[in-house]
């Protein structure tokens, strides 16, 4: 699921807590940091193995989980590109 670069998408600085699952560790759940929030990703971190690549859920206040794909990786941070758009508000809400 290739959603191409997110980031020319305006961000809104958030940072809360939240789980994330990962398709190729039996859809196992982790807790994550969200940095940074768009209509079509995220940026994370915590203590996870992804990849590029990989398929991922996020669980998002106001909206519930939400699929996407992470989009690039440099220590614990990651990019996710939500496979649909997503209302900011809603979550910041």
């Amino acid at each position: 699921m290739d959603r191409g670069d997110t980031r020319q998408f305006s961000r809104q600085d958030l940072v809360f807590t939240t789980l994330l699952k990962v398709e190729g560790d039996g859809w196992a759940a982790y807790r994550v940091k969200a940095r940074n929030l768009s209509t079509r990703g995220m940026m994370a971190e915590g203590d996870v193995q992804v990849a590029p690549g990989s398929l991922v859920s996020v669980e998002l206040p106001g909206l519930g989980w939400v699929d996407g794909a992470v989009a690039w990786k440099q220590d614990n941070r990651f990019g996710v590109g939500f496979a649909r758009d997503i209302d900011v508000e809603l979550v910041s809400a």
